[in-house]
């Protein structure tokens, strides 16, 4: 059996004990929190601490913090023996100070109060050597189908390309909601389009499933478009949005 230590009390340290508690061959010792507050949820289940110097021995120490604390975290448990591996996206293996270094990313957006299903999740893990790699892929493989062994560099652009597919996309949607809002439009009718766009990416690349005015060199709805927004910002992304799926196009003619 798995011995764990969460290091971290936020969205991702949570939806992540919530999973590690549930498997047999899996042991959540304990969690550790920067403030009894945090810690609330967690204290009737499992051993909590908010004292860095009162980790129990474990096998993996997970961090799941905010990205520019993880260094800071990490110098202070540096004498840890079990392996640590922190859970950020964006943030190199060498940002940890410990004896044994890994990553533990699961690739998915995190909402609080939420619930997820773990097991289609792609698990991205990376280590210095073969038995922490082996050690994360146990890990890994308890919660989901789908564990990748991932470079520092591969781990960083997949992390862009999350912002972009993710992040970007639902501010869009905010957008989009604020738009209707203001012509008194409900946006739940374009749910069903939303759910189109992401399902039919299960069947066509993007670059093939693109649709548009912008795709079909439609210049008349376009300029209607930007007649219609009044916010300078959103003109210039509409344009500069359009341009490029235009030009992309153009030079795939």
């Amino acid at each position: 059996m798995l011995s764990i230590v969460m290091l971290g009390t936020g969205n991702v340290a949570r939806h992540l004990f919530n999973v590690l508690s549930l498997k047999k061959n899996l042991h959540v010792k304990q969690v550790y929190g920067r403030s009894l507050a945090s810690l609330e949820p967690f204290k009737d289940v499992v051993s909590a601490t908010t004292s860095l110097n009162q980790l129990l021995p474990a096998d993996i120490y997970l961090i799941a913090v905010s990205d520019g604390v993880i260094n800071s975290v990490s110098a202070e448990i540096k004498h840890i023996d079990g392996l640590v591996a922190h859970t950020s996206g964006n943030t190199g293996l060498s940002a940890l100070k410990t004896k044994r270094k890994g990553v533990f990313y699961p690739l998915q957006t995190f909402t609080k109060n939420k619930n997820i299903d773990f097991s289609n999740i792609p698990i991205c893990i990376e280590a210095e050597n073969q038995v922490d790699y082996l050690l994360l892929e146990k890990l890994g493989t308890s919660i989901s189908s789908t564990v990748h062994r991932i470079s520092t560099e591969q781990r960083q652009k997949l992390h862009l390309n999350a912002v972009l597919v993710n992040n970007f996309t639902n501010h869009l949607f905010h957008w989009a909601n604020e738009l209707c809002e203001a012509s008194d439009i409900s946006f739940e009718l374009l749910y069903p389009l939303i759910s189109e766009t992401a399902d039919k990416l299960k069947h066509l690349s993007p670059f093939e499933a693109q649709t548009g005015p912008a795709r079909r060199h439609d210049v008349a709805t376009m300029q209607n478009h930007l007649e219609q927004l009044e916010n300078p910002l959103q003109k210039k992304i509409y344009q500069l949005m359009s341009e490029s799926i235009k030009s992309l196009y153009e030079k795939k003619l």
